[in-house]
């Protein structure tokens, strides 16, 4: 079986249906763990986390630590407490990113700060936080509880250095590719690496899902980058051109302001550095983005990221469950049309 096939000739249709059907039984149960930890007497707080909870969002971390755990023919309970989990980790993240980040939507719907304010997006966000690490607990695995408390860590720190890099065109590709490692990669790494953890199936898996969920991340983010300027709502969950309008320096600007003359650079840094961001702006962003290739560019670095993540997989066992992972390599990448 050919299993990390080139992505830039992928299926004409990828999709994500093989790892749902594999998991469909263990993700009812995380949803239902999902809304019984989000409860509480504090009505706001089962508010929050239901409007966001609910949004539509496809769930493919929580999905990853099913699929991963199964793989490796693990029988137990706990893969669906560290799903869910990850689950909460990944909305208390969101909630606090949109603070920071001033959105007003996600996934075509209101941020819940637009609704309830900053500050009750903060704390429910640390209750969702709070809620993960005791189900963690619950499990009884200190090796699951180490690596998922750690990317809980990682993905702080990279919040903050990308606040502290902000607005600034100075930042390198390297830089960027560091934040988003820690950003979003980490959780997608750790969230498959748990699954081999509670399956005893040895480091050397171990290892394997640690490289496939890092390298799926950092090719869903490219991915996301290149959508911002010229995907849909549906495909960002958040408006098209919000990077742009917040001054976000993400890799296509980073290549098309190396590339560009000091014209360009002038507007680049006009654009990111100064807040001069409109509707104009943003067309003209795209004109320079297309004239020095630098959304192709971030393509090819996305498509080489899901190659090594697919590559990961072939030490797995052979089977449904390896090739439903190989999928979702293929899904996160042909999100590009």
């Amino acid at each position: 079986m050919t299993l990390a096939r080139p992505l830039d000739q992928t299926r004409e249709i990828a999709s994500i249906d093989p790892i749902l059907g594999l998991t469909r039984a263990d993700m009812d149960r995380v949803n239902a763990l999902i809304l019984s930890m989000a409860g509480s007497n504090v009505e706001l707080i089962p508010e929050i986390a239901e409007h966001l909870i609910s949004s539509g969002g496809k769930r493919l971390r929580p999905i990853l630590t099913l699929a991963s755990a199964l793989a490796f023919g693990y029988r137990g309970e706990n893969h669906v407490k560290l799903a869910a989990s990850v689950e909460f980790l990944h909305t208390a993240t969101l909630l606090h990113d949109d603070v920071v980040d001033e959105s007003d939507l996600r996934r075509g719907r209101k941020t819940a700060r637009t609704i309830w304010g900053n500050q009750a997006s903060v704390l429910v966000g640390d209750y969702l936080l709070g809620q993960a690490f005791k189900m963690m607990v619950e499990v009884g695995s200190m090796r699951a509880l180490a690596i998922l408390s750690n990317a809980s860590a990682v993905i702080a720190e990279g919040e903050v250095w990308q606040l502290s890099a902000a607005k600034q065109m100075s930042t390198t590709e390297a830089d960027y590719m560091a934040v988003i490692g820690a950003k979003t990669a980490a959780l997608f790494a750790a969230a498959a690496e748990v699954g081999p953890v509670i399956a005893g199936a040895g480091a050397d898996f171990e290892a394997a899902m640690r490289d496939y969920g890092l390298h799926l991340g950092l090719a869903f983010q490219l991915v996301d980058d290149v959508l911002d300027y010229g995907g849909s709502a549906d495909d960002l969950g958040k408006n098209v051109g919000d990077d742009f309008r917040e001054g976000k320096i993400t890799l296509p600007v980073i290549l098309s302001y190396a590339a560009g003359n000091e014209d360009e650079r002038a507007f680049w840094r006009e654009a990111m550095e100064n807040g001069h961001n409109d509707d104009a702006a943003l067309a003209r962003a795209r004109d320079l983005l297309a004239r020095h290739g630098a959304l192709e560019a971030t393509k090819a670095r996305a498509r080489e990221h899901g190659r090594l993540a697919s590559q990961a997989l072939s030490v797995l066992p052979a089977g449904p469950h390896r090739e439903a992972l190989d999928a979702v390599v293929a899904f996160s990448i042909e999100r590009i049309r």
